[in-house]
């Protein structure tokens, strides 16, 4: 019996010291990995059609294909959570979050460091009814003064940050809506003068209402709105960004950035 003992102790010993090693070896294999493909932790909301899922659960939109596409360039990943917007902002200054992608305002620079090109330009462009009288002086304007100056009202969405801070601050009257279809309904039933949507979102509401016959889109830029990676500071990811910033205008110059903005945005653009 010792004998058979000990046989089965040697036994346990040697089982014992191969698991350990084995754990081991997975630890070595798993660090290796992550050290190859470092991820970066990005929080986002859900806006079709910048980032999204679809009914399967996976990632879409063509903000998050340029990202991916640049990640991959860098031998990077990107794990993505979705939270309301001000949560998103929140959790990146707080370190919940390590990166979100929006435009690099003051306020949010304080906390996070961005690289020099943006990605992507949204233009926020000058709708208005396709009959409306004051048409050829719609489509000379140049600025949000000559906005106020022509006494133009303006419809948009409740909760629209833009609009407030930059016209409905300036004293020029603006009708609010719930939901931002209905913007679309109320230009073409003339109940305001003009809407400064982004043209890739509003043509898909205009279309689905009903009512393309009955709106235009000018060529009236009001603004452009830089989009970038913002990375928290402090994190490693920032010491890459010049990386990041080289392959975004790679990505541009071979024009890929715009095929994959076309793939989901086709209508007036």
């Amino acid at each position: 019996m010792p004998q058979q003992s000990s046989f089965f102790g040697l036994f346990a010993k040697k089982a014992l010291y191969q698991c350990v090693l084995m754990v081991l070896v997975v630890f070595f294999l798993s660090s290796t990995a992550v050290a190859h493909h470092p991820s970066l932790h990005i929080d986002y909301p859900n806006y079709w059609p910048f980032f999204s899922r679809d009914e399967d659960g996976n990632m879409e939109g063509f903000f998050y294909d340029i990202i991916t596409e640049a990640f991959i360039r860098m031998d990077m990943r990107a794990s993505w959570h979705e939270y309301p917007w001000g949560r998103c902002q929140v959790n990146v200054q707080c370190g919940e979050a390590s990166a979100m992608i929006s435009v690099p305002t003051k306020e949010r620079l304080e906390y996070t460091v961005t690289h020099k090109h943006s990605f992507y330009m949204k233009d926020l462009t000058i709708f208005t009814s396709i009959d409306h009288p004051k048409i050829k002086k719609i489509e000379a304007v140049t600025s949000i003064e000559d906005i106020l100056r022509l006494d133009l009202s303006v419809v948009t969405y409740v909760g629209n940050g833009w609009n407030d801070t930059h016209i409905k601050s300036r004293g020029i009257k603006t009708y609010q809506t719930p939901r931002l279809k209905n913007v679309w309904q109320m230009l073409a039933n003339k109940r305001a003068d003009i809407a400064i949507e982004w043209p890739g979102a509003a043509w898909a509401h205009i279309v689905s209402e009903g009512v393309s016959d009955k709106i235009v889109q000018t060529e009236v830029v009001v603004a452009s709105m830089p989009f970038h990676l913002l990375v928290r500071k402090g994190e490693l990811f920032v010491e890459r960004l010049e990386e990041f910033d080289r392959i975004i205008v790679e990505m541009q110059e071979e024009g890929l950035i715009d095929e994959m903005v076309r793939k989901y945005v086709k209508v007036g653009l």
